[in-house]
C-alpha cells in the first residue's frame, strides 16, 4: 500500500490497531522518520518504550480483565485485597505484582482478590519459597501446593536463608514465607493506582495530612 495517509487513518493504525512505527512504515513504504513526522504533525501521542515493549510481548492484548465491585459484598472483598497489598505487597517492584507471607489464609484471600478483580487465572501466577537453612523444602512446597491448589511447576527455585541471618525470615514457620508473583507491568500499575486512590481517601480522612509510608513511590496524588 502506497500513497499518502490522513490523520484519521494514521491514528487508527497507531492507536486502535496498535501497529508500531516500523509496521506502519512497512505497510505504507515510508521511512520510519516520515511516519514519526506525521504522527507529531497530527498530534498523535507516541507510546513510551515500556508501552511499546508491552504491546510487542502481548500482541493479543492484556491477559487479564479488570472487574470492579458491583455490590457491598464485592466492595468488602475488594477493600480487603487492597488492604493486604498495601500492608504486605511489594510496592517498589515496577514490573510485577508481588506479595509474600507465611499465612495460608492470607495468601488464599489475596489470590481470590487477583482472580476476582484482576481476572487472573491461578495458572498465570508464579511462586517463590523463602526457607531457613535446614527446612524440608519438599514438605514446604507440598504444604503450599495443597493449601492454594497450585502446581509444583509454578514454583521458582526456593531461596534458602542462613539460620544466623537477622531479618524477617528468622523464626518463621516451618513452611517458610511464600511470595506470589504476577509479572505484568500494566496490571501492577492498575493495582498501584487503586492503592493511590485509597491513600488519598485516607489522607482526606486525616484532615488532608499525608499518611506516612502509605504508597512508596507515589506519595500524595490527586484523584482523577
Amino acid at each position: 500500500m502506497t500513497g499518502s495517509f490522513n490523520k484519521k487513518t494514521l491514528a487508527d493504525l497507531y492507536l486502535h490497531q496498535k501497529l508500531s512505527v516500523p509496521e506502519i512504515s512497512k505497510v505504507y513504504r515510508r521511512s520510519e522518520g516520515g511516519v514519526n513526522y506525521w504522527l507529531k504533525k497530527y498530534g498523535v501521542k507516541k507510546r513510551s518504550i515500556s508501552e511499546a515493549l508491552y504491546l510487542r510481548n502481548n500482541p493479543d492484548g492484556d491477559k487479564f480483565k479488570i472487574h470492579l465491585p458491583k455490590d457491598s459484598q464485592e466492595a468488602m472483598a475488594f477493600g480487603v485485597g487492597l488492604g493486604l497489598y498495601w500492608g504486605e505487597g511489594n510496592k517498589a517492584n515496577k514490573n510485577s505484582i508481588k506479595l509474600g507471607n507465611t499465612n495460608s489464609l492470607l495468601m488464599r484471600t489475596f489470590l481470590a482478590f487477583l482472580q476476582k478483580f484482576i481476572g487472573l487465572k491461578t495458572d498465570d501466577l508464579k511462586f517463590e519459597l523463602h526457607l531457613s537453612a535446614g527446612s524440608n523444602e519438599n514438605k514446604a512446597i507440598d504444604f503450599w501446593r495443597k493449601a492454594l491448589n497450585i502446581k509444583t511447576s509454578q514454583f521458582y527455585k526456593s531461596s534458602i536463608i542462613d539460620r544466623g541471618t537477622k531479618g524477617t525470615y528468622k523464626n518463621k514457620s516451618g513452611f517458610g514465607v511464600l511470595s506470589v508473583y504476577y509479572n505484568n507491568t500494566r496490571a501492577r500499575n492498575i493495582l498501584m493506582e487503586w492503592l493511590a486512590e485509597i491513600a488519598q481517601l485516607a489522607e482526606h480522612a486525616h484532615g488532608k495530612r499525608k499518611v506516612p509510608g502509605s504508597i512508596p513511590g507515589l506519595g500524595s496524588i490527586s484523584l482523577r
